[in-house]
């Protein structure tokens, strides 16, 4: 799973929450800004907006919690830690498009 995820990529992520007695599934869709460990204490930091506020949420890649990732797009990015979005606002925020290249036809 962890594989197929880089830094920069765009996902949506379902996490399930236990409130009291029963669970619900909540969708946070955000950019991967930093990965940190490796094996199962590895986590990701997911940068996103919820209710009009951006947040941050520190995610283990290997929760039970989390039922289905997503990629939503993925970006080319120059750096393992995209730490600076946090101090940019609108179009600067914005991530280059990572283009996928066709294998040509022989």
């Amino acid at each position: 799973m962890t594989k197929e995820l880089n830094i920069g990529d765009t996902i949506k992520i379902n996490y399930r929450f236990t409130e009291k007695d029963k669970q619900r599934v909540q969708a946070f869709t955000g950019v991967i800004i930093a990965k940190k460990g490796t094996g199962i204490s590895a986590t990701m930091t997911i940068r996103g907006e919820a209710s009009g506020v951006m947040m941050e949420k520190i995610i283990p890649l290997n929760s039970p919690n989390i039922q289905k990732i997503d990629v939503i797009k993925r970006s080319k990015v120059r750096r393992s830690k995209l730490y600076y979005l946090r101090n940019v606002v609108g179009k600067q925020a914005k991530l280059k498009r990572k283009i996928k290249k066709k294998e040509s036809q022989k």
